[in-house]
């Protein structure tokens, strides 16, 4: 769960692999890993993503609060 949302966060936000790879300094195959479920995601690695991406942690963990913050990218996009 923690790595799908993590992936349409991302995609909405439209930030690439690459860039939170660097953030976490890993490879980008090994952040394509954790990110498909591959590999686990520790708590730390979670916490740089969310500050690069600007989002409290918890939304990972939460599918509604995911598609919450993806509706509000949404109709802030709309208003631009």
């Amino acid at each position: 769960m923690v790595n799908l949302n993590l992936k349409k966060i991302r995609l909405a936000k439209g930030v690439t692999q690459s860039h939170l790879a660097k953030k976490l300094n890993i490879s980008n195959m090994a952040y394509g890993r954790m990110e498909s479920g591959e590999t686990k995601m520790d708590v730390e690695r979670l916490k740089v993503i969310s500050i690069a991406l600007g989002l409290e942690i918890e939304v990972f963990f939460n599918d509604e609060l995911t598609d919450s913050v993806i509706n509000e990218m949404e109709v802030e996009q709309e208003v631009v």
